[in-house]
């Protein structure tokens, strides 16, 4: 599958439209505008972590990250 494909379909399990999409990932309108018309690619990691966090959110592992906007500096996940 292509980039163009994938990362369409990776927006389409979301459920979120490309604005939301892009915001949720902090990656800019354009660019994703561009993956998605496949006249740029995305990096082959940057799909990959996309997919791994859309399937852990789906299973609950992984939050949408505004609960992390209570935590104070020096807070982290690990443990």
């Amino acid at each position: 599958m292509d980039c163009q494909q994938k990362i369409t379909e990776l927006r389409k399990q979301t459920g979120m439209n490309r604005r939301a999409f892009c915001e949720y990932f902090q990656i800019p309108y354009r660019t994703v505008t561009e993956w998605e018309r496949g006249t740029r690619n995305a990096p082959e990691y940057v799909l990959r972590m996309m997919e791994y966090m859309i399937r852990m959110e789906k299973l609950g592992i992984v939050g949408t990250g505004e609960e992390e906007n209570g935590r104070k500096d020096g807070d982290t996940d690990c443990r």
